[in-house]
């Protein structure tokens, strides 16, 4: 009895050591050496692709942002966004509703809504969306052509928040933009022509334009 009890005891024991032993490397050594050679190799990746403009973060180069007017009830959740076209405008940024736990701040959950291309709700949006962009961005001098408009105009990305636009999409914007802020036509394109990413490495993806750094060059250039 005495010896059971004795083998139980040592095996309770050892099996304490063990977890203990494990907490520590895995729960806590682990982590702080991931965690410090991420911050050592890879710093601005780790702390989430930061983009800083005077001095404070402003975003993230991997998430889309909307440049909208403020709200005129801000307390009315079903008040439609204006788009404040004074900005370069992302691609629609619909995601899969918001997270509503969150009391703090309104996350978009990422997602594509994965209508077929026959959907009369998906024809309905691209339509509504297309005669919004030739609105927008047509000017005294310049009228948009519905051909002219791009797919990523009027269609969300699949995670549904892109950061990038297209360069055509970017162009289509330069009259609208220039013209909002007093700015030449000339000066507008050439910070588009500035931001425009090639392929990586000359062959994967497509040229692209990342709007929030975009718009942090307009406004240096209207301080200007």
């Amino acid at each position: 009895m005495n010896n059971s009890v004795g083998n139980a005891g040592r095996l309770l024991w050892a099996g304490l050591r063990a977890l203990l032993v494990l907490t520590v490397v895995t729960g806590v050594l682990y982590p702080l050496v991931v965690t410090g050679l991420a911050q050592v190799a890879f710093n601005d990746k780790a702390n989430g692709s930061e983009i800083k403009s005077e001095g404070k973060v402003v975003g993230s180069h991997l998430i889309g942002q909307t440049y909208n007017l403020p709200k005129k009830n801000p307390d009315d959740a079903e008040e439609a966004a204006v788009p404040d076209l004074k900005w370069f405008q992302p691609r629609p940024s619909s995601g899969l509703g918001s997270n509503s736990v969150n009391s703090q701040y309104s996350i978009i959950l990422s997602g594509a809504t994965n209508r077929s291309g026959d959907n009369e709700d998906l024809i309905t949006w691209v339509k509504d969306a297309k005669a919004a962009v030739v609105k927008d961005n047509s000017t005294a001098d310049h009228k948009v052509k519905p051909e002219d408009v791009p797919a990523d105009a009027v269609t969300s990305s699949g995670s549904g928040l892109d950061p990038h636009i297209s360069p055509e999409y970017a162009e289509l914007q330069v009259h609208r933009v220039a013209e909002k802020n007093g700015l030449g036509v000339e000066q507008v394109e050439k910070i588009v022509a500035d931001h425009t990413d090639d392929r990586i490495l000359g062959f994967i993806g497509e040229p692209r334009v990342n709007v929030l750094e975009l718009n942090i060059a307009l406004k240096e250039l209207t301080k200007g």
